[in-house]
């Protein structure tokens, strides 16, 4: 696994770590705001910007969406 798709994978784990803590996870939610489970996942492991469903988990966590989805840089091709 190349170290972007290790340290997005990470995070994906950590957030669904954090949700279950609190008895919940990324397909409940989207199913209270209308967005799919893939999509849920996609966003979950940074492949997909959704704005509503990235607030979502933010206010479901109680944190600021910045500090859940921060950016994970590119990897550099050479």
């Amino acid at each position: 696994m190349k170290p972007q798709q290790r340290k997005r994978f990470e995070a994906h784990e950590q957030l669904k770590m954090k949700l279950r803590l609190k008895g919940l996870s990324l397909a409940l939610i989207g199913r209270k705001i209308g967005v799919s489970r893939t999509t849920m996942s996609m966003v979950g492991l940074r492949k997909l910007r959704v704005p509503r469903a990235e607030q979502a988990i933010a206010e479901a966590l109680g944190v600021p969406v910045e500090s859940l989805f921060e950016p994970i840089e590119k990897e550099t091709v050479k």
